[in-house]
């Protein structure tokens, strides 16, 4: 009598299917339900930012007998100033977060990946270091310096770092993927007369362009979705942006208006979505090619 592998003896007594339809109708509606999960929260809030204020919590169901856009024409409205103003605030610090950490990022990547200076190896370790330390560590220091400097109340406290090349895992995402790039590039721009500047912007950069793509969008969304920093920094309302904007409907001593703040984080939330739209295939093109090498 010949002995049974016990790994080749079969799950609750049957053979597991090796079909190929049966997996993969398996692993899609493995997908689809944590796809539901993920995406309900989202779905429920615009859902319930068309339904009328007195309605809005209760019910978790997604349809409704009355709908209406009472919402988004008294959240536009509300507050202090008109919501297009914190808009408006929004994109102009986002649009300069996007283009400093593009340019510091860049030329301190490329530094790090094809020039040759001292220390360079214990300087890149130093600079990956501080990536482990926590955002509130070095909170308090950052509001002295800013203080001092007279900042409070400007975009400059938000805009001014990202100029600076602090964004360690922006650079460390350049500098993979420069890596990647074949040295004989350089080499050939070298002899055409190129020096670093005109190799750096004429060959590197348009072919580093999905990872170019990756620090603005992930920029794009730590930019347009930062509360902590407009909290600390900016005072007055004309000042605010959206997420400061959407906290203003939230009253702890009397009737929050969650009618409009989910009309208002509706709107808040489609421009990440648009951008996301717009550059998801320099996203996946440069997340996959970056470590590479």
């Amino acid at each position: 009598m010949t002995a049974v592998s016990v790994g080749a003896r079969p799950f609750f007594g049957k053979r597991a299917t090796r079909n190929p339809l049966v997996i993969g109708l398996l692993r899609h509606a493995l997908l689809i339900g944590v796809l539901i999960v993920m995406l309900y929260p989202v779905v429920w809030m615009v859902a319930a930012s068309f339904r009328p204020s007195a309605e809005v919590m209760n019910s978790l169901g997604l349809f409704s007998k009355n709908y209406t856009l009472d919402n988004y024409k008294h959240g536009w409205s509300a507050g202090q100033l008109n919501f297009s103003r914190y808009f408006l605030n929004s994109i102009a610090i986002t649009g300069l977060s996007i283009v400093g950490n593009l340019v510091s990022c860049s030329l301190t990547a490329y530094a790090f990946a094809r020039l040759e200076f001292p220390f360079k190896r214990i300087l890149f370790g130093v600079l990956l270091a501080t990536m482990l330390l926590p955002y509130h560590v070095t909170l308090v220091p950052q509001y002295i310096l800013f203080n001092e400097l007279a900042w409070m109340n400007t975009y400059l406290p938000l805009v001014v770092p990202k100029w600076l090349g602090v964004e360690a895992f922006f650079i460390f995402l350049m500098v993979q993927f420069i890596r990647t790039l074949p040295r004989e590039l350089d080499d050939a721009a070298r002899i055409d007369g190129c020096g670093h500047w005109r190799t750096f912007t004429r060959i590197i950069m348009p072919l580093a362009l999905p990872a170019l793509g990756t620090t603005a969008l992930f920029t794009f969304i730590a930019s347009w979705n930062d509360f902590l920093g407009p909290l600390l920094y900016l005072n007055r309302p004309e000042l605010w942006t959206v997420s400061l904007g959407l906290n203003s409907f939230l009253d702890v001593t009397g009737e929050s208006a969650y009618g409009s703040l989910f009309a208002m984080s509706t709107l808040a939330l489609a421009p990440i979505v648009g951008f996301f739209l717009g550059a998801q295939k320099l996203l996946i093109e440069g997340v996959a090619t970056t470590g590479l090498k």
